[in-house]
């Protein structure tokens, strides 16, 4: 490290940043020794100079979403996502993209279609294709949904830069190696070296190449040297692709991009199991389909109970289903095909149901079920866990259906489950496997099955891997598929090219054993106890302690690395570091219980501290994390631990106890809003530890909500809604709680105010669980009053704590019922309309702000819903979190980051929203942020946009 930081290279050792990296979404743990994340060539070169002169181990990582450990290593970790991403340029005529190794694939489709209007397209698609980078693609050899159609990522290289063990950057194409410089001396003698030693390797195992590689669509287990025979030209570019890091640094590639169909139909197929799905591939191929992948029930099932019936669209009759991507010029003949395709396998006798779908939302939400397999099955709505190990085996398509026969009764004779997905058109299978990887007796288990399963699949002549590469999970199983002499051929390459031997060290040479470095082996057995009930069930069942249980539940799919698509994760996006993802803050706690000497000393970490630091406990990741990752409740328990005994943060006094101090307010708010509105204002923000770049909200008098609820006021025995008003409608804008009761009057329903309780929402986000239980137990007793009308919340923030938070912290049947009678102001919109109630007459065009904890606690769509169930047309929809998160964007060391995290989504919408376009922001956060932003504009609370008041002469 001394040597790098000599040649001004920056270096990351601290604890936080090796526990982020000791991880990639595979089984596996290595902590690495530092991470660097290089801006330029130069930055690769004199890291592999120190590396190269120290013996030290060196991985390239990008998106880190390798299920078989190949983006972990002991040495360093390049990680190239986070400075060296850009696209250098786009040939259209060409059909070319010039792009630097850590570029998002998504990323580059985007930009590719949007720079050829949707001529172009980047082909390759895995299910990670929102974080997996350019040079991880070509690490494995990516290949995704479309697959059938575009092939591999090999398909698509044309020319690799890269960067050896020894210093030389080369360039590797279609037709040989060259020096990436032509006046490099010292590259253009070891491009001419390499090039001859390639040669030479395939001349001498001509017969050997020619009868074991290449052999099926997905044969990506070992290296493709097939590329280097004589009659495909010395293709040293394909040959290099899937190499998982062990040969050569990838920097810079030139890429193919493809005609992109401008019609496209998807045709969704039930079937009683995969087994009769995998039947009729042969026949769906026949249609020259885009895509055709598949899904089991178990994973159907776990996104219906994380997210909601809604969250599955469109699914046919079935256990297994089959997604068809039919694609050309006419629309008209991909209809047609479509129904002849449904003709044809109704007529072969194992369709169960079958149906295209036009509608692009049903799509959406049916390929985002299929995208977040990895994650969705890791822990499905059945019970237990499912690992990664065995994920990735592939056949010739014709062979599917025999070999998934022969691998179930494989599972059968173990005791084990198999989740499976993936790409059923190329033969390649995802399947996750219920292996007990935290006991010795479980590890037994799976490196018997594995070991068979790896000879199962050569039976049926295919691989071991089919596009996630062999890793730790397979290399050491290569000899089960290869001949000796193809073992001793792919030593010999990884030599020519790595001749210091220093790059992903345990990867297809020389491998390590697959149960070597097991991330749940060796994790203590020991008693964390929380303030939050956390899935004590599913904990028992899985033999571990229910927090331990809780922060293992992130796998690695990084699908919080994405930067569009749902809310997760706004730090992320902000600041684009892995330690502010969601993984990231879940890997440093999986080594807080892994590497605590005690508990005590776990609830202590200062890695951990540090990682949560920017989360703004927005819940998006309860929702949008496909492993149900979340981190908000985990910030809040592990701050009430850590700050046992030490001197908090003044926000978490001045912001903390907000609901105290606005009880005070409330009686002499005139004078507070006098000194807040003078110059000593700053002095009061500052000394709360408040951001002075903000103007505080004015504070409400007692007198003005007492005027707002009057005629509603106090306990009714028959009412039809309790409306609950919150602290920070009571404190700051009271006219909203007056609009909702009004509103809920409308309905013909009796209102029952309830202006007494709080929902302890501020002691929860500062982590003051203590406080915070008392607080919401006084609520909840007050709340439950036996009767079963809906309680309707005004503020989405305490709808969420009383309808997640309360059950979780207070573990009683009062909570219980309390929590099912919740409903946010726009559920019960949703439900009145669907009653029969005849709302006012709306605006035909609205901007909303999507309240973070709404989105995750009542649905994703609760709000479009609401609109569109009151008749508006145009829903512009600020879909990420405002930034404010609570007290969050009003601390003064996160008000920069929330500025940031505004500018995701919020401040682009009210950009492009005319001001006679209503603004919505139920969350009184959100408002604060749309008045930061746009200080002439007012947002609007859905209640005061249905107020009768504004409505004069409307019906109920």
């Amino acid at each position: 490290m001394a040597k790098l930081e000599a040649a001004g290279v920056a270096v990351d050792s601290s604890g936080h940043r090796r526990a982020a990296y000791s991880y990639d979404a595979s089984n596996y743990r290595v902590p690495p020794l530092a991470v660097v994340f290089p801006r330029s060539v130069d930055d690769v070169v004199a890291v592999m100079a120190a590396c190269r002169e120290t013996g030290t181990p060196l991985t390239s990582r990008g998106g880190g979403t390798s299920m078989a450990g190949n983006a972990v290593g002991p040495g360093i970790v390049l990680d190239f996502s986070r400075h060296m991403n850009k696209i250098l340029g786009i040939d259209e005529a060409a059909g070319m993209a010039d792009v630097e190794a850590g570029v998002v694939l998504s990323t580059l489709t985007r930009e590719a279609e949007r720079s050829t209007d949707g001529n172009l397209t980047f082909a390759p698609d895995p299910s990670s294709k929102t974080r997996a980078t350019i040079g991880g693609a070509i690490g494995n050899d990516a290949c995704g949904n479309h697959s059938v159609r575009y092939g591999r990522t090999s398909d698509h290289v044309l020319e690799i830069d890269v960067v050896t063990s020894d210093g030389a950057k080369l360039t590797a194409s279609h037709h040989g190696v060259r020096a990436t410089e032509p006046t490099d001396a010292y590259s253009v003698s070891r491009a001419f070296e390499l090039g001859e030693g390639l040669k030479e390797l395939a001349t001498n195992n001509l017969a050997a190449f020619r009868t074991e590689l290449g052999r099926i669509q997905r044969q990506v287990s070992g290296y493709h040297l097939s590329h280097l025979l004589p009659e495909n030209g010395l293709n040293v570019a394909r040959a290099l692709v899937g190499s998982e890091g062990t040969c050569a640094v990838v920097v810079r590639a030139r890429m193919k991009l493809v005609r992109k169909a401008p019609s496209a139909l998807l045709v969704c197929l039930g079937y009683a199991d995969v087994v009769d799905a995998a039947r009729d591939i042969e026949t769906i191929l026949q249609f020259s389909p885009a895509a055709v992948e598949g899904i089991d029930e178990a994973i159907v099932d776990t996104m219906r109970l994380r997210r909601g019936d809604d969250s599955v669209l469109g699914l046919p009759k079935g256990k297994a289903f089959l997604y068809v991507d039919l694609d050309g010029d006419d629309p008209d003949e991909v209809a047609r095909n479509a129904a002849s395709l449904l003709k044809r396998l109704t007529a072969n006798g194992r369709l169960v149901d079958g149906r295209a779908v036009p509608d692009i939302v049903e799509r959406g939400t049916l390929w985002r079920v299929r995208e977040d397999g990895a994650g969705l099955s890791s822990r499905p709505a059945s019970g237990g866990e499912s690992s990664a190990g065995w994920e990735d085996s592939a056949v010739a398509p014709q062979n599917l259906a025999a070999y998934l026969s022969d691998f179930r009764r494989l599972l059968d004779e173990y005791g084990l489950t198999g989740i499976m997905y993936g790409h059923f058109g190329a033969g390649c299978m995802h399947i996750r496997i219920t292996y007990d990887l935290r006991s010795e007796s479980g590890r037994s288990v799976y490196r018997k099955f594995t070991q068979a399963a790896a000879e199962l699949v050569v039976q049926h002549g295919g691989s071991l891997s089919g596009e996630h590469g062999d890793g730790r999970a397979r290399s050491a199983l290569l000899p089960v598929m290869y001949s000796p002499e193809m073992l001793d051929a792919f030593a010999a390459y990884r030599r020519l090219w790595d001749q210091a031997g220093i790059l992903n060290p345990g990867s297809i040479t020389d491998p390590d054993p697959i149960d070597a470095n097991l991330a749940l082996e060796g994790v203590p057995e020991r008693e964390w106890r929380t303030h939050f009930e956390l899935r004590p069930v599913q904990a028992a069942e899985a033999g571990t302690d229910p927090w331990v249980h809780a922060v293992q539940a992130c796998i690695g799919v990084g699908r919080c690395r994405s930067d569009a698509g749902g809310v997760m994760c706004p730090s992320f996006r902000a600041t684009g570091d892995e330690k502010d993802s969601t993984r990231g803050r879940s890997r440093v706690l999986q080594d807080m219980v892994r590497g605590a000497r005690t508990v005590d000393e776990g609830w202590e970490s200062e890695d951990v501290r540090e990682a949560l630091d920017l989360c703004l406990a927005c819940k998006a990741c309860s929702n949008d994390c496909p492993a149900g990752v979340d981190m908000a409740t985990y910030k809040s328990e592990f701050f009430s631990h850590y700050y046992e005994g030490k001197l908090r943060p003044v926000s978490h006094f001045s912001l903390g106890w907000l609901p105290r101090w606005l009880k005070l307010t409330s009686r002499i708010s005139p004078l507070v809003n006098l000194v807040l509105a003078s110059p000593l204002g700053k002095v009061v923000a500052a000394a709360g530890g408040l951001t002075t770049k903000r103007t505080m909200p004015k504070f409400a008098s007692g007198k003005m909500l007492r005027d707002a609820v009057a005629p509603f006021d106090g306990k009714r025995a028959n009412a039809g809604a309790v409306l609950f008003v919150d602290s920070f409608t009571k404190g700051f804008r009271p006219e909203v709680a007056g609009s909702a009761a009004r509103v809920i009057a409308s309905t013909g329903r009796e209102v029952s105010c309830e202006t007494d309780a709080c929902c302890g929402l501020t002691w929860i986000s500062t982590g003051q669980l203590d406080a915070a239980k008392k607080i919401m137990g006084k609520a909840v007793a007050k709340l439950d009053d036996g009767s079963d009308a809906p309680i309707v919340v005004i503020e989405p923030s305490c709808a969420a704590a009383l309808k997640k938070d309360a059950p979780e912290l207070l573990g009683t049947e009062a909570a219980e019922r309390v929590s099912g009678r919740i409903q946010s102001f726009a559920e019960a919109v949703k439900g009145w309309v669907d009653g029969g109630w005849k709302p006012p007459a709306m605006p035909s065009a609205v901007t909303v702000q999507t309240h973070c904890h709404e989105y995750s606690t009542f649905g994703a769509a609760v709000q479009r819903k609401a609109l569109a169930a009151l008749g508006v047309a145009d829903v512009s929809e600020a879909t990420g979190c405002c930034g404010v998160a609570g007290n969050f964007g009003f601390e003064a060391n996160h008000y920069d980051i929330s500025v940031k995290v505004a500018q995701q989504a919020l401040a682009p919408a009210l950009e492009n929203t005319p001001s006679a376009v209503p603004v919505l922001a139920d969350g009184f956060s959100c408002a604060m942020q749309v008045k930061h932003l746009e200080p002439e504009r007012k947002s609007l609370h859905l209640a005061e946009l249905l107020d009768p008041l504004n409505h004069p002469g409307s019906g109920g």
